[in-house]
């Protein structure tokens, strides 16, 4: 199976940019409802790491300070426990299963490192469960033919 048929491409996907302040970050994350966004680099495209709730609430607790205190600091200077580790659009499917079992996402870069989209946990599922249920209607939609004689 090709990632690229289970990617999200980066238009419809909601990234911060290494340039944006952490307001606007914090902004993207409660509109859209997500813990984690891909972090990308303003001027090459580059993913550059992922962004978390978590990070954010642990720098202002670091900072001692009101996400209004912080709010136009750039998100750049923001220290992130963990980035999501990408893989490459002709990476094998497995490498993407693998890091799918601990990340919400996966990021999806091109040759040159420069972000063109996820995966998400839900697109790798969604193929399974279809597969399944064709499968089990293909199974239930058999008939059973007995013959002979009854004891």
């Amino acid at each position: 199976m090709n990632i690229l048929f289970l990617m999200t491409p980066k238009m419809d996907v909601d990234c911060v940019f290494e340039n944006d302040t952490v307001g606007q970050a914090l902004h993207r994350l409660e509109v859209h409802e997500f813990t984690t966004v891909p972090l990308i680099n303003d001027a090459t495209g580059k993913y550059v790491g992922s962004l978390s709730e978590g990070d954010l609430l642990r720098e202002l607790m670091r900072q001692n300070a009101s996400p209004a205190m912080v709010e136009d600091r750039p998100i750049s200077g923001i220290h992130r426990k963990r980035d999501y580790t990408p893989v490459r659009a002709d990476a094998d499917i497995s490498e993407l299963f693998q890091y799918a079992k601990t990340q919400n996402f996966v990021p999806v870069v091109d040759d040159g490192g420069v972000f063109i989209g996820i995966v998400t946990r839900q697109s790798i599922l969604q193929p399974c469960i279809q597969a399944y249920r064709e499968n089990k209607e293909r199974k239930s939609s058999r008939s059973v033919v007995m013959t002979g004689t009854y004891q």
